[in-house]
């Protein structure tokens, strides 16, 4: 399976969600490339740009993130099918549908501690950039909302009856 740009299909806010959430990983992905790239370079004239290691943290940590909820969308985390795949028809929705409710959960439980995290740290600061380090932590309740919506959505999709391939099926 490949990764789609434009993700399976889905209502316009689902559509246009997924669209703002790859976006984030095209731009916090290619700033990572270009400072450490820049950086790299700067080095052979034995000079460091201070700040690129902690901002760079700050949007691996972003991308880490939204990039589970893009894939979250797609159906694209890695799972092992053997057992769900042998089950007749009505089986598999039901373990379906148990799969994305017990995501669901963890995603949930993911999002309550990572307020919690992100407010206990809010007062802490990173040393060069002098941001709030609960701004970076806020990635693991914001990424894992977003993914807990795609979830919620693809569930939605299961109850109704659609088949995985179509929920997952790009248009062309």
């Amino acid at each position: 399976m490949t990764y789609q740009l434009m993700g399976p299909p889905g209502p316009a806010p689902i559509r246009l969600l997924t669209g703002l959430v790859d976006l984030s990983l095209l731009v916090g992905g290619a700033c990572m490339v270009a400072l450490v790239s820049a950086n790299v370079l700067i080095h052979v004239i034995k000079f460091d740009i201070a700040f690129t290691t902690e901002l760079c943290e700050f949007l691996m940590t972003w991308v880490t993130f939204l990039g589970g909820a893009a894939v979250a969308r797609r159906g694209m985390h890695m799972t092992i099918t053997e057992f769900v795949d042998k089950l007749p028809e009505k089986g598999r929705f039901w373990a379906d549908a148990a799969i994305q409710v017990f995501c669901a959960v963890i995603l949930l439980i993911c999002v309550f501690y990572g307020v919690r995290i992100s407010m206990l740290t809010w007062g802490n600061v990173m040393t060069v950039l002098k941001w709030s380090i609960g701004i970076q932590y806020l990635a693991l309740p914001v990424g894992s909302s977003l993914a807990l919506i795609f979830i919620l959505f693809d569930l939605y999709q299961i109850i109704r009856g659609v088949p995985r391939s179509t929920r997952y099926s790009v248009e062309e």
